[in-house]
């Protein structure tokens, strides 16, 4: 793979936007419970671009979209739990706006004071955002002088929030979006060997892309979670009822003998944890490849729990995309936390992937002792892979 020229962004930093409007597009998509946010990481996340602005007497709006609504309202998907989590976090009340475009949304952003904060409605809830509708995109930016773009997690994405309202206003690239391609461009262009990717999640499609174009960049793969079922079935183990892509299994069958031929270690589960279900009843361990028919694999076994770790404490570079079982059930949880407290205590430079995995480690109160933990999930991935990244080519320097 040839190098990928480096990422240069026209930055939030250098603009004075005092008394301006700006649209600030963050990535506030995140978990509710009962009505109120589950986990702010990604409200804390944007913070920092938030006080920027608001420092230098900007009158902010923040967009964002929350869930799936699939171009329709959703009133359980409303922005008003993460306008008052937002408010709670800078000390100061911020409304919360029925709609992200229209005459409501142009009077409220004008009578904002500089330093003052609004939140728009979820923006998806508009069928034109994940088309990059123009007309969208010219209601979206028609209050605002400045657009500044901080949601990286949607940077592989040509939406209209993120792209379409470029070609409308000057734009700059917030404070998490610039540490974000700047972390992430480092392991990309010149990661400490070896380097591996842990690999976990429910499902091996939503991971055979990344496998098969970090292949040749990688000193070896670390498969756990759903995904290595896949791989197991591949070889011709029996995986019992566990998840698997059997459209898959021949591709990865390829893959593997790919991998070896280039010299790659592939690290497959030698024991997992099983069960009939994953919400209750009997659990047990057995070998990888001698899952009983009825029972599910549903978390990587205390031998590959000390195999993987083994590997991990001798690396130098290590991205993480996906947890090792089903974490949120508690006797399922064992493999996350082991592989997440191996490379904390590792010297290997970490990233987590965002998304599953970084809402693990900030269950196991081990987020700050990463790396790195990106806000990005496929978007991380995207941009390790050197995939077109359609917000950040709209913000190039």
């Amino acid at each position: 793979m040839s190098p990928m020229p480096p990422v240069r962004l026209r930055s939030v930093r250098d603009v004075n936007p005092r008394g301006k409007r700006v649209l600030l597009r963050a990535d506030l998509n995140v978990p509710l419970k009962d009505g109120e946010v589950a986990d702010d990481g990604r409200i804390r996340a944007v913070l920092p671009t938030l006080r920027l602005l608001g420092e230098r007497g900007a009158k902010v709006a923040v967009l964002s979209h929350l869930g799936r609504p699939e171009g329709r309202v959703v009133e359980e998907l409303r922005m008003g739990p993460v306008a008052r989590r937002l408010g709670e976090l800078v000390g100061a009340r911020v409304n919360a706006l029925r709609d992200s475009i229209g005459e409501e949304v142009h009077r409220a952003v004008d009578s904002l004071s500089p330093g003052e904060v609004l939140v728009l409605e979820n923006v998806r809830f508009h069928p034109g955002e994940e088309e990059n509708d123009p007309g969208l995109a010219r209601e979206l930016a028609a209050p605002f002088d400045l657009f500044v773009n901080d949601a990286f997690a949607t940077a592989h994405r040509a939406h209209a929030s993120t792209v379409g309202v470029t070609k409308l206003l000057p734009a700059y690239a917030g404070l998490l979006m610039e540490r974000e391609v700047e972390v992430l461009s480092g392991v990309r262009d010149a990661p400490r060997r070896p380097y591996y990717l842990l690999v976990g999640g429910k499902k091996a499609k939503d991971k055979l892309g990344v496998l098969t174009d970090l292949l040749p960049q990688v000193d070896g793969f670390l498969v756990g979670g759903g995904v290595a079922f896949t791989f197991l079935a591949a070889q011709g183990l029996a995986v019992g009822r566990s998840v698997v892509d059997r459209d898959l299994v021949p591709v990865l069958g390829e893959l593997l003998q790919r991998a070896r031929a280039l010299g790659k270690e592939i690290l497959l589960p030698e024991d997992v944890v099983v069960a009939r279900e994953p919400a209750g009843g009997e659990v047990r361990v057995v070998p990888a490849g001698e899952i009983p028919e009825g029972w599910m694999g549903l978390d990587i076994g205390p031998r590959t729990r000390e195999r993987f770790a083994q590997a991990l404490r001798g690396a130098g570079t290590v991205v993480w995309a996906g947890p090792m079982g089903a974490f949120e059930h508690a006797p399922f949880a064992a493999g996350t936390e082991a592989v997440a407290r191996a490379l904390v205590a590792s010297k290997a430079f970490s990233v987590v992937g965002g998304g599953e995995t970084g809402e693990a480690v900030e269950r196991l109160g081990l987020a700050a002792r990463f790396g790195y933990v990106s806000t990005g999930g496929g978007a991380t991935l995207d941009f390790l892979r050197g995939k077109p990244m359609p917000a950040l080519e709209a913000l190039r320097a």
